[in-house]
């Protein structure tokens, strides 16, 4: 009898869940601004994406949409944020292939589940990676530094963000899948990492297009390789991962984000929100300064973006596990 009172709570506990918003609040969704919480500080690629788009969505919805930078614990922080708020659509955040797809495998502290907890409801762009060395490294194209790296191993350096990171995984997976042994180096992100490649303190380094174009412009940099659907319109003669027979590289190297909810938003709801980011995302100036920032915009379905999340964490366990890597 005990058993069934329980059987029989639960069951009540999900209709109440299922009734929570009535269908007229639906209906008449939003009556008031959405939150969209980014869990980066602000002047990021993530955040300045997440401003242009939040901007355009009002024209769909209505109402703003106010961003809510909530940075820390590698982004954990701001996607517990989402993950627990009320599902009635006024809480929505940014979600990234770092907090969707690597903080779930190589950090112990995470506490969401991106399958269980989070809605997705657009793939909104993604962001090409560049491969570099030092000007001192002996070696420019991608065959070159293999063998060089090959040859020497254990020797020449590549910063990540820190451990942990998506910068660390792909490390790990560049040892695996290309047979050689960079030595890791953790930063305090990108940012110490990027200014130690310049120095000269690790010898190869990867980084998002955007970030790095100047240095590669001035020769203080050299690309050997990029992450990236294609080739990119201002590095014409450097091929991608994907070209070079590294279509699993390829596709970890490239940053992507895109719009989240809590999990039990109601259908409807999470409709209005994908169309209003469908829409902001064909705006033409949009679009325009997107690709003055190296950005790519990208849309398309919610069943899309929910495939992309559970692709990169199989292909994310599989990485940590060839590897040996231990949670931190």
């Amino acid at each position: 009898m005990q058993l069934s009172r329980r059987r029989l709570a639960a069951f009540s506990a999900a209709l109440l869940g299922l009734f929570a918003i009535p269908a007229f609040a639906q209906d008449s969704y939003p009556q008031r601004p959405v939150k969209l919480i980014v869990p980066f500080a602000p002047g990021g690629s993530t955040d300045l994406v997440a401003r242009l788009v939040a901007d355009r969505m009002q024209a769909t919805l209505g109402q703003p949409v106010v961003v809510d930078n909530r940075a820390g614990g590698g982004g954990m922080i701001g996607s517990e944020a989402v993950a627990r708020a009320d599902a009635d659509g006024y809480t929505v955040g940014i979600g990234t292939v770092s907090t969707l797809t690597v903080n779930p495998v190589m950090l112990k502290a995470n506490r969401v589940d991106p399958l269980k907890d989070l809605a997705p409801i657009t793939m909104l762009a993604t962001v090409p990676a560049v491969f570099m060395v030092h000007p001192s490294f002996p070696g420019r194209s991608f065959e070159q530094v293999v063998t060089e790296v090959r040859a020497k191993p254990d020797v020449y350096n590549m910063g990540s963000s820190g451990p942990g990171s998506i910068s660390h995984l792909l490390i790990e997976a560049m040892n695996t899948d290309l047979k050689f042994k960079l030595r890791h180096i953790p930063y305090r992100g990108m940012g110490p990492a990027l200014t130690a490649a310049l120095a000269g303190e690790t010898q190869v380094s990867s980084d998002q297009y955007p970030s790095s174009a100047s240095y590669i412009k001035s020769g203080k940099l050299l690309p050997f390789a990029v992450g990236a659907h294609k080739r990119l319109e201002a590095l014409p003669s450097v091929p991608t991962l994907k070209e070079l027979g590294q279509p699993d590289l390829n596709e970890l190297a490239m940053t992507w984000f895109g719009l989240v909810a809590p999990a039990k938003t109601p259908p409807a709801i999470q409709k209005k929100l994908h169309d209003a980011a469908v829409a902001a995302l064909k705006d033409p100036a949009l679009l325009a300064r997107l690709k003055e920032m190296g950005v790519e915009a990208v849309g398309g379905s919610s069943d899309v973006f929910r495939s992309q999340i559970e692709s990169g964490l199989a292909r994310n366990r599989r990485i940590v596990q060839a590897a040996g890597i231990s949670p931190e």
